[in-house]
């Protein structure tokens, strides 16, 4: 019931072309990130970590493969996606889940912890915060295929048969469903209430965040009006960063920490979530690639800080002067007016100020391979 009270919320989320770009976790400086990555995968024990994980995405999601082969030539977000989980040389699938092992080695076992439970550790991390970790992955992934539910009601023939985008969104539905009652028996069998409590209201906090971005982004309205940036932040945590901040600290309650080992990895993961959040939306404004077309949300954090800067009436002169005959945005012109105000240099000093944030809170923790990798994880996502 959980599962498809949560799709129904998802169901039309992406309400203009420019939000059907699903990322993954994509990091910022390609070569940089990816060296951070794959060395951190290497301390929690990557891939052996989510062995569990990646059989249940090749044994039941290739049977849905056989299916998205029918979006083949169509504009269906679920087609990218199940791209994404085949081969993706610059998106982490499971980012997520290797940050809350990096967190639960990093601090390590309590001094409340029996012996006994802690000679069921392997590498630094106990089974049940492995567990934990995919249990995150499986909840994004659930939402990450729920998210690319078309809005039929913007179809266009240029997307593709209408039969096939209706599909695609059963195939969207039923897959994130299927993902999420796992997480959910997974959780179930963690056997630790406050856990529970953590990683549901984690849920509960995505499909809230979701709810909101729908709300903000109807026509009535007009993308980002009436947002400002202290708005955007806790719109942004709810759907981009509870998972993780409560995952982080769900980790040390397993381990039995204390309340304030908990503050400090909830902390982590809150300002990474953000900060992660605010370089992937200046990514279209500072780096561009040869021959890929100009495209960026409307509710992107530059754009935001923007309009706060010049003005709700000024920002709609410049949305309707960067319209085409057909219509169409500019987005050429639109770049153009978001980089000749703060907007973009106000994202990237609070993009810093978050991943400063995080540093200082796993520098609490013992120095160790795991913390240095977080600190990593931390400095990469200011890095433009």
């Amino acid at each position: 019931m959980l599962a498809t009270s949560c799709s129904r919320l998802c169901r039309g989320t992406p309400s203009s072309r420019a939000r059907r770009a699903l990322s993954l976790f994509s990091g910022s400086g390609p070569s940089n990130w990816t060296k951070v990555v794959s060395d951190a995968e290497k301390i929690v024990g990557y891939p052996t970590s989510f062995m569990s994980l990646r059989c249940l995405l090749s044994d039941e999601l290739s049977n849905v493969a056989m299916h998205v082969r029918k979006l083949v030539g169509t504009q269906h977000p679920l087609l990218s996606t199940a791209r994404g989980f085949v081969y993706d040389n610059r998106n982490n699938l499971q980012m997520r889940g290797v940050i809350v092992l990096l967190m639960s080695k990093a601090a390590g076992p309590s001094h409340t912890a029996s012996d006994l439970l802690a000679q069921d550790m392997v590498s630094g991390i106990y089974p049940s915060q492995r567990n934990l970790a995919e249990i995150t992955e499986l909840i994004h992934t659930a939402f990450l295929v729920h998210r690319g539910i078309v809005n039929l009601k913007e179809w266009t023939v240029s997307d593709g048969p209408l039969k096939d985008m209706q599909f695609g969104n059963k195939m969207a539905v039923l897959s994130g469903d299927f993902l999420l009652a796992n997480a959910c028996t997974g959780l179930a069998q963690l056997n630790n209430t406050k856990v529970v409590e953590l990683i549901s209201s984690a849920i509960g906090d995505i499909v809230q965040g979701i709810y909101y971005e729908n709300s903000s982004n109807t026509e009535a309205n007009g993308p980002t009006d009436g947002v400002d940036v202290a708005t955007w932040e806790e719109q942004t945590f709810l759907s981009h960063g509870a998972l993780l901040a409560k995952s982080c600290q769900a980790a040390m309650e397993l381990a039995k920490h204390d309340k304030d080992s908990q503050r400090l990895a909830y902390k982590y993961g809150k300002h990474l979530s953000l900060g992660h959040k605010l370089n992937s939306d200046l990514q279209p404004f500072v780096k561009r690639s040869v021959g890929e077309p100009l495209s960026f949300s409307l509710s992107a954090a530059p754009v935001v800080f923007h309009r706060q800067i010049v003005g709700q009436e000024r920002w709609h002169q410049q949305l309707q002067q960067a319209k085409t005959l057909r219509n169409q945005l500019d987005y050429s012109k639109l770049l153009a007016a978001v980089k000749s105000e703060r907007g973009m240099s106000s994202t990237v000093d609070l993009c810093r100020y978050h991943g400063n944030k995080a540093l200082e809170a796993i520098q609490a923790f013992p120095s160790s391979e795991a913390r240095s990798a977080l600190e990593n994880i931390a400095s990469a996502i200011t890095k433009f």
